[in-house]
């Protein structure tokens, strides 16, 4: 019961890149890289595991970035064309590459997923870039619209997470921020990709879908979005009718109505009691009451108590911090049940 995750992604330790960055550099390069990111990703397990984390996650410590860490090994975009867009409906700008022609992968993308699941009993979460959330974060000059862009990145996804199952992996989660974002094209097309890049596995599938990172871009959103974030209310019905075994998303300190997590019936919740957006750290106690609110609309054996979005800006000390407070709080939410 309570089974403990987070949404993905850790800060990455100062010797291996830029401190508190959502797009930090690396601070070395060649064998030495490769030997750090190795490194980086057995401490950030292991941080889980001291936390009493159930299912961990690589910390996504060998990507710069939860997209660009998947376009690095696709053919047919041109890093070379780096423009400046606005993404998530220019909410924020950012300099992206462009696809100059038919898409395809060079080969496996993410085989640190083989060194996590060597190097931990627990079960072992994978997060990929959702569809939607790739083609919101890229230009593109050879498809020319995005919904055939995006079952094309599908395809390759697909062809990545059945290799990622192959290995061990037993949760494949996509990151669809975007759902947040165009609802409209949510129905239209946007689960049609995801379904299409979660096709054929076995393995548990998940969607999370948030309100972004804990940067002054997203902060400031959230502030134009009035006395109630109603988001969920317009996916969580079509995202129920999905293929998609689980839904992350955020609560804690968030406007959200807890009760529109009952448009999600018969999938696993993912539910985030840990705030990304704010240094101050949880008590179990927190933690736990979150929880006992959440159970008002999801069935105990449904509710994973995890993170509102990844952590990766976040100081690493207040990101230890907080996976601590998530594991606690779950346990204490286990011992008031049992009572």
């Amino acid at each position: 019961m309570f089974e403990t995750s987070i949404a993905g992604s850790l800060p990455k330790p100062e010797w291996l890149a830029e401190t508190n960055m959502l797009w930090p550099p690396w601070k070395l390069s060649g064998a030495d890289l490769t030997a750090a990111k190795r490194d980086a990703t057995l401490l950030a397990i292991k941080l889980q595991e001291d936390a009493g984390i159930d299912i961990v996650t690589d910390g996504e410590q060998s990507r710069q970035h939860f997209v660009h860490g998947f376009l690095e090994s696709v053919d047919g975009i041109d890093f070379d064309r780096r423009v400046e867009i606005g993404i998530r409906n220019n909410r924020y700008k950012a300099l992206v590459p462009t696809v100059t022609s038919p898409l395809r992968l060079r080969g496996r993308v993410h085989p640190e997923a083989g060194l996590a699941r060597a190097h931990t009993r627990r079960k072992l979460k994978f997060t990929l870039p959702g569809p939607m959330t790739i083609v919101d974060t890229i230009a593109d000059t050879h498809y020319g619209d995005r919904a055939a862009l995006a079952m094309a990145f599908a395809a390759l996804l697909n062809q990545e997470a059945r290799a990622l199952e192959a290995e061990g992996v037993d949760v494949v989660q996509f990151d669809e921020p975007a759902f947040n974002v165009y609802m409209d094209a949510v129905s239209e097309w946007g689960i049609a990709a995801l379904e299409r890049a979660a096709d054929g596995l076995r393995c548990k599938t998940a969607v999370h879908i948030c309100y972004g990172y804990g940067i002054q871009a997203n902060i400031d959103w959230k502030g134009t979005l009035g006395a109630e974030w109603r988001q969920y209310e317009e996916t969580f019905p079509a995202l129920a009718r999905s293929r998609i075994d689980q839904v992350s998303l955020e609560c804690r300190n968030s406007r959200i109505p807890m009760a529109l997590m009952r448009l999600l019936p018969g999938k696993d919740v993912l539910v985030g009691v840990i705030d990304v957006a704010t240094d101050r750290v949880e008590t179990a106690e927190e933690v736990a009451d979150t929880i006992a609110e959440a159970l008002s609309y999801v069935p105990p054996e449904r509710l994973f108590p995890c993170t509102n979005c990844g952590m990766a800006p976040m100081r690493r000390e207040v990101a230890e911090a907080k996976l601590v407070a998530l594991g606690a709080g779950a346990a204490l939410a286990r011992r008031r049940m049992a009572i």
